[in-house]
């Protein structure tokens, strides 16, 4: 997904004056003395991945030294670490802004704040309707034996010119994966809780308190660091974790259950649903091993 990520970003700044930020610098994985062996465990499962995928990149086992080299902001704290050469980041509101210009000047028609479902299309004249609405598709989710649920996560939005890291930090934490990732202007997005639930009400003192004492453990630059903004939503989640494709009717597509991989893996489900419209082998989702379930597109194609 990242590699076409860079690719995309390059198209799309060069046709719209809103710039979006990417970076491919790899991200840099921290523990604590207590959360050792959960580390140990993520390391091994990360090898494991490596020799199941050997595309994937090695991951690094940092010592001091190394640590020093590759993110100075961190080695007073730490001594030890994981680095994964070939991850990267995305800023997703520039994003979002850059394809919102994008299809302005395109002309492409709009419809803001308007509820909708698919079946209300039929009769347009369209060749496919493709529905991704998340968990606003819940209610009409084609796959039954795999329903959706909401899991909320919680961020926190901070500007800390006090610190200087140079990519994605993930911290090993006995909750939920904790990452601080570094914007333009000394902005940090440190986020985020994985909680079982489809609750949208704002972010919890107890989640607050994980989140920014964890971005404190790893600089204490941080401590000083000034709160733009704390947000909360629900992930479309399936089952296993995986998202999905549905193919209910012809000329209807259901895309869902992105879950926490939403916009890292977005450009591979992409080109995987486009094989299927074009009627490819499923090349692409063997590859990214985007787990489609093919039992369902073959019910739904016959």
């Amino acid at each position: 997904g990242l590699d076409r990520w860079k690719q995309l970003i390059t198209e799309l700044n060069a046709q719209v004056a809103q710039q979006t930020y990417f970076q491919q610098d790899g991200t840099l994985v921290l523990w604590h003395r207590l959360d050792a062996p959960e580390a140990q465990r993520f390391a091994e499962h990360l090898e494991r991945n490596v020799r199941m995928n050997p595309a994937l990149a090695t991951p690094w086992h940092l010592d001091g030294k190394a640590l020093t080299e590759l993110e100075p902001a961190v080695a007073e704290r730490f001594t030890q670490g994981l680095f994964l050469p070939r991850e990267g980041q995305l800023d997703n509101r520039q994003l979002l802004t850059g394809l919102l210009e994008f299809l302005t000047k395109a002309q492409v028609p709009m419809h803001w704040h308007r509820a909708i479902e698919p079946n209300e299309l039929r009769g347009h004249g369209f060749d496919w309707v493709i529905d991704c609405r998340g968990l606003g598709a819940k209610a009409s989710w084609a796959d039954t034996r795999n329903p959706l649920r909401g899991v909320r996560g919680e961020v926190i939005r901070v500007h800390a010119p006090e610190v200087k890291l140079k990519r994605p930090t993930r911290l090993i934490h006995p909750r939920y994966p904790i990452y601080i990732a570094p914007k333009e202007n000394d902005l940090y997005v440190i986020g985020a809780t994985e909680i079982e639930s489809d609750d949208l009400s704002p972010v919890s003192v107890r989640s607050s308190m994980e989140l920014l004492s964890a971005a404190y453990s790893v600089h204490s630059g941080f401590a000083e660091a000034r709160i733009v903004e704390a947000a909360t939503q629900c992930r479309p989640t399936l089952k296993n974790n995986l998202p999905e494709i549905c193919i209910p009717e012809p000329g209807l597509m259901q895309i869902n259950g992105l879950y926490r991989h939403g916009y890292l893996i977005a450009p591979a489900m992409m080109d995987a649903a486009l094989q299927v419209l074009r009627g490819e082998s499923q090349t692409l989702a063997k590859r990214f091993d985007l787990q489609i379930q093919q039992a369902t597109l073959s019910q739904s194609l016959v």
